[in-house]
């Protein structure tokens, strides 16, 4: 049986945490599904140690739980599902490895956070568009990897920009490049002396080896850097918001608005999500309740450094003008809530003590999906009605839709907050969690993002896909040691 002295000759002795209030600590997140406290936590410092690590496990049988983000976990994706696994805390891992204005790229390790990406891509004013509202601690290679939706899908050229390259040990213990970088030499500095910038995401020869680790909860290797395509930041920007009594009414819209390819930032809230996003305190999130419209869109215009006012204005009277044809009102603000102020919230990350959507009644669940805009009625109605017949208030259903990959596919997700203190509501949550998931699956809604029970339900839709799934398993983690039980397969 392995022991923790062979931990400590990889990562030295302060690098090996055993304390079991520690342990406890990486046992816990927002979700239902059970976990396990680790035998260890370990902390690389880079590649070459977790490389060694894997080997490692795979001579050990050990399994290994990847995490790089830190606070609050809010899936089980970073929990361990077995017994006697080891943990690999990545967020020490955290250096910009690189930031090349000219290539608009940026190389980052694991541990590397939207704040701290973007306090170096200011340096040359540069930005990185983010998800709605990041938590803090929120590693952004995760984010990307995971595929969580970035506010701005104008940029996304494929399903899972603004990822390119990265470096990945596999469950084997092989290490390789990805992509462009897969072309060699295995060191960056000598690439970037190359002017090689880790830009072309395909390869390396005909497979696109990075999709196999998206998505994949940490169950396929583990990815030590990563290359994102980054964006030059706007000299002009407003976030500009318009209402509706109704979801049905922004729907023509936001369809036309995807086509002109005009907005930088577009996506939906209810009235609920707009005031968790913006509400700091319970009373707030219960006067904004009042005042706030049903439903709002918000729609994002920049202007960068070529005549930026003449494509501002130009994009922003466009927007306006194919709003009002389609019924609403496109503004710089509407009651209560101001386009930049909303902009300022959802664009950074949460800044409070308690996460964003916990403020309200102390934690809560989220149900999320792809699906098609047109769709995300059909959707509403089901959850409400599920709502309704288990006694949850449908008032307090948080609605958050944006689209992704230029509008290809829309990201849809439910928000049901709950006081955890009290066993009732969180037992009528679980089931109402679990009856969503499977009414979002009968009526057609994809789990690309399989975390707990929803990867029973996906995959047990496609055994095909299930099949093949178990197969790459079988090639790049043939012991089984990475993140087991995450995919039933």
């Amino acid at each position: 049986m392995a022991t923790k002295d062979s931990l400590v000759t990889i990562f030295g002795k302060a690098n090996v945490l055993d304390d079991p209030a520690v342990l406890a600590a990486y046992a816990k997140s927002h979700s239902f599904d059970p976990g396990f406290k680790p035998w260890y936590v370990v902390k690389p410092k880079d590649s070459e140690q977790v490389e060694k690590l894997v080997k490692w496990a795979n001579k050990t049988k050990t399994p290994l739980v990847p995490v790089s983000s830190t606070g609050v976990k809010l899936r089980g994706d970073s929990v361990p599902s077995v017994p006697e696994a080891v943990v690999v805390d990545m967020s020490g891992m955290n250096k910009v490895l690189n930031v090349n204005r000219q290539q608009r790229m940026a190389v980052v390790e694991p541990g590397v956070t939207y704040d701290q990406l973007n306090k170096e891509l200011a340096k040359q004013k540069m930005t990185i568009p983010g998800s709605l509202k990041a938590k803090a601690g929120q590693s952004v290679l995760t984010d990307v990897v995971e595929a969580v939706p970035r506010l701005n899908p104008m940029i996304q050229w494929n399903f899972f920009d603004p990822l390119r390259c990265a470096e990945i040990t596999w469950g084997d213990g092989q290490r390789m490049f990805t992509g462009e970088a897969a072309g060699g030499p295995r060191d960056l500095e000598k690439q970037w002396n190359n002017q090689t910038w880790q830009v072309l995401y395909m390869g390396p020869w005909m497979t696109d080896y990075f999709r196999f680790v998206t998505q994949a909860q940490g169950t396929m290797g583990i990815a030590t850097w990563v290359s994102l395509k980054t964006a030059v930041k706007p000299l002009v920007h407003q976030l500009f918001v318009a209402e509706a009594d109704d979801l049905a009414a922004l729907e023509s819209f936001v369809y036309k608005a995807m086509w002109t390819r005009f907005p930088d930032e577009i996506f939906i809230l209810n009235r609920a999500q707009a005031a968790n996003v913006m509400g700091k305190t319970v009373e707030e999130i219960e006067m904004l309740k009042e005042v706030l419209p049903p439903w709002i869109v918000a729609v994002g215009v920049a202007g960068r450094e070529i005549v930026p006012e003449v494509r501002f204005e130009a994009r922003s009277k466009d927007l306006i003008d194919i709003a009002q044809a389609n019924g609403l009102d496109l503004k710089e603000g509407i009651s209560n809530l101001s386009g930049r102020a909303l902009y300022e919230e959802v664009s950074g990350t949460d800044k409070g003590k308690t996460y964003w959507k916990d403020v309200y009644a102390g934690s809560h669940q989220n149900v999320f999906f792809l699906t098609q805009l047109d769709k995300t009625g059909m959707f509403l109605k089901a959850v409400r009605e599920i709502a309704e017949d288990l006694g949850y208030p449908t008032e307090d259903i948080g609605v958050y839709i944006q689209p992704k990959h230029l509008g290809s596919s829309y990201h849809m997700e439910f928000t049901f907050p709950y006081d955890p203190d009290s066993a009732k509501q969180e037992g009528r949550v679980q089931d109402l969690v679990d009856a969503v998931s499977v009414a979002v699956s009968d009526l057609g809604g994809y789990f690309s993002r399989p975390y707990g029970k929803w990867a029973g339900i996906q995959l047990n839709k496609d055994a095909q896909s299930a099949s093949a799934l178990k197969k790459l398993r079988e090639i790049f983690d043939p012991a089984d040691i990475m993140n087991p039980g995450k995919l039933p397969i």
